[in-house]
């Protein structure tokens, strides 16, 4: 409990809660603009 408190009620503990949540996101949205690419690319490479 006590980590809790020190996670969410110090300015650092914070600062790490929101780097860990922004890193999560931006690995999504990768994840995500990366698999679209590889699909349009299979896409585009049946046509030919």
């Amino acid at each position: 409990m006590e980590a809790l408190k020190l996670l969410f009620g110090t300015d650092i503990g914070l600062l790490s809660v929101f780097t860990i949540g922004f890193a999560a996101v931006f690995v999504v949205y990768v994840y995500g603009y990366a698999k679209k690419k590889m699909d349009e690319d299979e896409k585009n490479a049946s046509k030919h």
